[in-house]
């Protein structure tokens, strides 16, 4: 499996769409590890609403970058790339088969393609006062200080929007000048997983979610950390704050979390298909196709 340049494996693939479940039975068939790349599992006590491998998954293969930050410490992109290469180099250093899994494409596009921006906290003030102006007029402001960022970012794509505002209001310079392309000296084999049953499959974990403890995980973390704790924006946990507020009942906290997962999902196979252009997996049989396309690349 050694080889120089090395070899890496990745598996991407939208929310729900079962990438832990293959990813364990693939990284058993060749005996290696797990790299999960994902932006919310770095966080301690943030289990159920992130799908999280469980203790028992976690014991069957070992999973790297699980668990290491409290809720109350944001790790930005750069941060967790930084932190994310380090252990795949330590990986390679010991001759294992590195396997990078996760949902998250700018975190794992961060790693895989060198992708980096300026290491700029998000500011929460000024981040209010742009959705307050509307999404609509803060892409025009954008179009007048970043016009390249705009052909680069979706119109209705508010999140990103902001965040290309928030660096040239904090910098004085476009977002489109600070990133820079410095790829790994690694072989990539980039595999995808998707489902056409995905609303189903997102409909079915969202009611599990809610039946098995996120909204415990929430007043936990509620407890711990304070309800304006910023990763309880993160959808399900929001939905589950406003439960214990007494803002939704248990069955609109469900749909409203479906909803907006099917939107997220939605976004992540859009981005995937023009970020990443994976070898996409035969849903008839997902692990002996990605066994196949393994072998093949690894020769």
């Amino acid at each position: 499996m050694f080889s120089y340049p090395p070899n890496v494996i990745v598996l991407i693939g939208p929310t729900a769409s079962g990438k832990t479940e293959l990813a364990i039975e693939i990284a058993k068939y060749f005996k290696t590890r797990i790299h999960n790349i994902d932006s919310r599992q770095i966080y301690k006590y943030m289990d159920i609403g992130t799908a999280k491998p469980s203790k028992s998954q976690q014991k069957q293969i070992k999973h790297f970058l699980i668990d290491i930050e409290d809720p109350s410490n944001q790790i930005n992109v750069k941060q967790f790339q930084e932190i994310a290469i380090n252990s795949i180099r330590r990986e390679i250093k010991e001759k294992n088969l590195p396997f990078l899994v996760g949902g998250s494409g700018l975190y794992m596009n961060s790693i895989t393609k060198g992708f980096f921006a300026q290491d700029i906290p998000p500011q929460n003030n000024l981040r209010k006062q742009l959705e307050e102006l509307g999404q609509e007029e803060c892409w025009e402001i954008l179009k007048n200080c970043d016009p390249v960022s705009t052909k680069k970012i979706n119109y209705s794509d508010q999140i990103r929007t902001i965040r290309a505002l928030e660096v040239f209001y904090l910098t004085g310079k476009p977002l489109s000048t600070q990133k820079v392309q410095t790829p790994p000296n690694w072989r990539i084999l980039e595999l995808g997983l998707d489902r056409d049953d995905l609303k189903e499959r997102i409909l079915i974990r969202t009611k599990n979610m809610f039946r098995y403890g996120i909204v415990e995980e929430t007043k936990n973390l509620i407890s711990k950390y304070g309800s304006d704790l910023p990763k309880l924006e993160t959808i399900g946990y929001s939905e589950a704050r406003d439960f214990l507020n007494n803002n939704l009942t248990i069955d609109k906290a469900i749909e409203l979390t479906t909803v907006k997962t099917i939107k997220y999902a939605k976004r992540q196979k859009t981005w995937f298909r023009n970020k990443n252009n994976p070898i996409w997996l035969n849903n008839k049989n997902l692990l002996k196709d990605a066994i196949i396309k393994i072998e093949s690349f690894l020769g």
